[in-house]
Parts: structure tokens; C-alpha cells; sequence
């Protein structure tokens, strides 16, 4: 009789709503988890090596002098762009090695994971909706994620529009707060993507400008405002007592109107539309948040290092800077048919600012691939409350079921061990990989060059995949994944009156091909030169008497250049 007591208490318990949103949540937390260990890759790439570097550097020498490049031989000014997320890479790095920057990877991964679904779940009453879509959209950004600053803006990011849906709905102060912190972290972490924070606000504010320019009915107001006019001009009596009654009936028609608009919004076709008070806030919010950008040490580096790529040439030349072509990006297109066909097949509704949202961030996808993870951090809360939207209308029932059933035993169960079964296929493969892939990255080559030449002396020309590494390894670089730093936007001297110089295009049309590299090593005075084994420019010196080659493995070669 006791035992069955206890058992019905124990289901009693696991059948009340709070209970289910406590096994609910636990299920999303540890399936987000699992989920970010099968996505994390373990490989580095080659922007970690220059953060690790750059990190130590700061450590050693402080943050009161961040404008010269010390780690390439051109002697270029640089900027730091973000110098925090390096030190703190460096900080964790000398603590527990290559398996702190790879589990620190993984942490973020699910913090992303966790941010996305809290802004996706809070206003929708299908958290399984919420989860699933989070799951899809983590899937969607997995190409981005590394051990890179962006990572953390990512989380920054989602964590933005968190607080303002809040702030806007809740009108509750303590949501501001963290919109003006989070461009002050941002713009020392990773100053780039600075301005992207403003972009954030727009749709916001465009739904209240718009809106506010409707309500003010300035057609009418004109009309009336002339006829106003009209009346002081010398007319005839019956005139001017038309006119008058003209404008006696137009804030009439204005009311109608406004009534007539009120019943619209009300029940709208398909763009829901309303005039939220707190936008005005908003936007004293963000015109504060502008000048955080000055609480960091490069200057004025958070204003202008995004213009300056933009002017620059490496957006042609960068995979993940190239234009979307959406028969390649699958899960991009896939996400846009989701949105089209809710949109158009379906009478289910969206707010102007997230319809703002999506294209505008549709279209910064399509211009740039980099931004599809944007497009998915952005538009998966739109998504889910699109999608809880269609099921609330059209079989709530069924929602309701599948998400009971998702907070049962069993259901949470065959969650949980369903993301087990990714990660345990995964782990097979992440366990024979290296952390560094010396097919990749000159790790015997580089050893060579530590013990045999002249670091004082060395001109070394490398490519760019792998310029990061040499870098990493103390070896002064011809050129490294920190791009921008060799273009002339970046590395002119205003003060010394020394212009730019193109070291990004010499880079890779020497490795090329495309111009006469023995000219161009002559005009840098390089002396050491490595590439990697099966590439032209290789083959090429093997038969040319002015390069002699000093070592050769199956994946790098070096020669040395006979200065005339």
C-alpha cells in the first residue's frame, strides 16, 4: 500500500506543469551540451595561433602601447582588434593547453545553444518548438563555430536580442542595463563586429518610426493645413464657406481613420503592427551604446576597422567574406523555404520589426556567407514564433501532446539518448584527431627553421593558410590570417606619411602564380621562402638556380633564395 502510495506521489509529481518544465529543462541543457561536443570541431584553426600569440604578448608587455605589429617582419601599425578575448585565450591556454582552448570551444557552443533557445522559448507556449528549431539553427551556424572572438559575439549577440524583446514587452529597467554592458564587452572582444550591434535595434526602431509617421495622417493634416491657407486669400463668401466646412469634416475623416486603423491592427492580414512606447527608450539606449565604443585601447578602432575592410580587397578574396550561392548552402536554403512557405502558404502572422529582421538579415547573408550565422542566431526565435503561431491556430492539440510527451520519462529519455548517439558517432572521429593537423600547418618545418636560421635576420615568404602557425611558433611572418593588417586601409602610417601597402594581394599572387615572383621577392628582400610541397610555386623554384632547397617533407618544402 506504501510502495503504491509513493509511486503515484512520484507520478503526481512528474504530471504537474512545473515539474515538466524542470525535466524540460534539464533535457535541453544536457541535449544542447552533447549537441555542442558533436559540432565543436577539435582541429584548430588558424586564427587560434595568432590569438594565443598576440595574448601572450599583452600579457608580457601590458595594453598601453597596442599600434604596432610585432609578430610580422614588415614592421606594419596594427590595431589589436580584439585583445580580451586574446589575453584571456592565452591565460587559459598556459593553464591547460591545447584541451582548454577545445573545451572552452564546446562551453561557448552550448552557451550559444542555451542563448538561442531562451530568446526562441520565452514568448512561445511550445518550448519543444523552441528546442527543436534551436537544435536546427545550431546545426545552421556549425561552419562558424571556432576557437575565434566571434564565437563570444555570437552569445553577446543572441543575448541582445534577449534583452530588448524583454525590455520592450516588460518595459522593466533591469533589461536595459545589459544592452548598454554588452557593446562595452564587445567592442574589446571583438571590435569588428561592433557597428553589427546597432543593427540589432533598426527593425525596432524603423516599425516605430514607420508607424508613428502613419498615425500622424499628414495626408489629411496637409490637405487641411492648405485649405487653412486657401481661406486667407481673398475669395467670395460661398467659397470660403465651403472651405470651412471642408475643414470642419477632416478631423472627422481623420478619427474614422484612426478608428479604422485600430480595428485593423487589431486583426491584421498579415503583418501585425504596433507603436511600443518603449522604443523611445530604445533608441536613447542605443545612441548611449554608441560612445562605448571609445572604452578600449586601440582608439578608434571599434568606429572604423569595419569600414575599412569593407574598403579593402579581402572580401573578394576570403571564402567566408564571398556572396552566398544557395544551391551550396543547403541548410540556408532550406531555412528560407521554412519562412516562405509559413509566409505564403499559411495565414499566419508576423511583426513588422520581424519581418525587418529577416530581410534585412537575409540580405547580408546573401552578400556575404559570414552572416548566415547571423541570419540563423537572429531568426530562429522569429521562426519559432511563427511556427508555435501555425500550430496554436491550426492543431494546438497536437502541440500540446508532443510536448507532454517530450517531458515524460520516456520522451526525455529518447531525447537525450538520441543527441548520445551523434556524439558517440562523433567522439570516434574526434578521438583520432590531432589538434593540429600538420598536413595543414608546417609543424616539422617550422622546427627546422627554429634550429637552423637566423630569426634576426629572416625574411621568410609563406602562404597565408598557414601564416598564423609560423607565427604562433615565434617565426616572423611574410604574411598571417590577420588580413586586414596587410592591406593598405590598415597599414598606412598618416603620421609618417608612408602609404599603404598590399601585402594580401602580393601574398596570393605569388603563391599564384600571377606575377613574376622572383621580382616580387626581390622589391621585400626575402631571403628563406616555404610553401607547401605540391603547389606551383614549388615546382616551379625546383627549377629555377636561384633557389637552393635546404628541406623538403611530405608536406612543406623551404628553399633558400640566392640574394644578387
Amino acid at each position: 500500500m506504501e510502495v503504491k502510495m509513493f509511486k503515484d506521489t512520484i507520478l503526481n509529481r512528474f504530471k504537474s506543469e512545473k515539474s515538466r518544465n524542470i525535466i524540460f529543462w534539464v533535457v535541453v541543457i544536457l541535449s544542447i551540451m552533447l549537441f555542442s561536443i558533436a559540432i565543436s570541431p577539435k582541429v584548430l584553426q588558424n586564427d587560434t595561433y595568432y590569438t594565443i600569440k598576440i595574448g601572450e604578448y599583452i600579457s608580457q608587455n601590458g595594453i598601453s602601447n597596442l599600434t604596432q605589429d610585432k609578430f610580422s617582419w614588415h614592421e606594419l601599425p596594427y590595431t589589436y582588434p580584439h585583445w580580451l578575448y586574446d589575453l584571456l585565450m592565452y591565460k587559459l591556454y598556459s593553464i591547460a593547453g591545447w584541451d582548454g582552448i577545445y573545451y572552452s570551444t564546446i562551453i561557448l557552443t552550448a552557451l550559444l545553444g542555451l542563448s538561442i533557445y531562451i530568446s526562441s522559448s520565452k514568448f512561445v507556449k511550445n518550448k519543444l518548438i523552441a528546442f527543436v528549431t534551436t537544435i536546427g539553427t545550431m546545426y545552421l551556424v556549425a561552419p562558424y563555430i571556432a576557437a575565434r572572438a566571434q564565437l563570444v559575439t555570437f552569445v553577446l549577440f543572441s543575448l541582445t536580442v534577449f534583452f530588448i524583446e524583454m525590455f520592450l514587452r516588460t518595459h522593466k529597467k533591469r533589461y536595459a542595463i545589459p544592452l548598454i554592458l554588452i557593446p562595452i564587452i564587445i567592442t574589446n572582444m571583438h571590435c569588428a563586429v561592433f557597428p553589427f550591434y546597432f543593427i540589432l535595434f533598426l527593425p525596432y526602431i524603423a516599425e516605430w518610426i514607420l508607424v508613428s509617421l502613419v498615425d500622424l495622417d499628414l495626408d489629411y493634416r496637409t490637405i487641411l493645413i492648405t485649405l487653412k491657407l486657401i481661406q486667407k486669400f481673398p475669395l467670395k463668401q460661398g467659397k470660403k464657406d465651403k472651405l470651412k466646412q471642408k475643414c470642419e469634416k477632416i478631423p472627422e475623416i481623420i478619427e474614422k481613420k484612426k478608428a479604422n486603423r485600430a480595428k485593423r491592427r487589431e486583426n491584421p492580414y498579415k503583418i501585425k503592427v504596433e507603436k511600443n512606447p518603449c522604443v523611445e527608450w530604445l533608441i536613447l539606449i542605443m545612441i548611449i551604446a554608441v560612445f562605448t565604443g571609445f572604452l578600449n585601447p586601440t582608439g578608434l578602432g571599434a568606429y572604423t576597422y569595419t569600414y575599412k575592410i569593407y574598403q579593402g580587397n579581402t572580401t573578394d578574396s576570403i571564402n567566408e567574406h564571398l556572396p552566398v550561392t544557395l544551391i551550396e548552402s543547403k541548410e540556408f536554403l532550406i531555412a528560407l523555404c521554412f519562412f516562405l512557405a509559413i509566409l505564403i502558404l499559411t495565414d499566419t502572422k508576423i511583426k513588422l520589426s520581424d519581418l525587418f529582421m529577416l530581410l534585412g538579415l537575409t540580405a547580408l547573408a546573401l552578400m556575404s556567407r559570414r552572416q548566415i550565422s547571423m541570419f540563423g542566431i537572429f531568426c530562429c526565435p522569429i521562426l519559432v514564433r511563427l511556427v508555435d503561431d501555425l500550430f496554436e491556430k491550426y492543431d494546438p492539440e497536437t502541440s500540446k501532446k508532443l510536448f507532454n510527451f517530450s517531458t515524460t520519462i520516456t520522451g526525455s529519455l529518447i531525447l537525450i539518448l538520441l543527441f548520445a548517439v551523434v556524439m558517440t558517432d562523433k567522439l570516434k572521429d574526434l578521438s583520432k584527431q590531432e589538434y593540429i593537423d600538420k598536413s595543414t600547418y608546417p609543424i616539422e618545418a617550422s622546427n627546422w627553421i627554429l634550429e637552423n636560421l637566423d630569426l634576426e635576420n629572416l625574411k621568410l615568404y609563406n602562404e597565408y593558410n598557414y601564416g598564423s602557425y609560423l607565427l604562433f611558433r615565434g617565426i616572423p611572418v611574410f604574411i598571417d590570417s590577420r588580413c586586414d593588417l596587410y592591406t593598405p586601409e590598415f597599414n598606412s602610417d598618416k603620421k609618417h606619411d608612408l602609404a599603404g601597402r598590399d601585402i594580401f594581394s602580393d601574398a596570393l599572387d605569388i603563391a599564384g602564380i600571377a606575377v613574376d615572383y622572383d621580382r616580387k621577392f626581390e622589391e621585400y628582400g626575402v631571403n628563406y621562402i616555404i610553401a607547401y610541397s605540391n603547389s606551383k610555386l614549388v615546382m616551379i623554384m625546383k627549377d629555377n638556380k636561384s633557389y637552393k632547397s635546404v628541406y623538403e617533407d611530405n608536406y612543406f618544402s623551404i628553399f633558400e633564395r640566392k640574394i644578387k
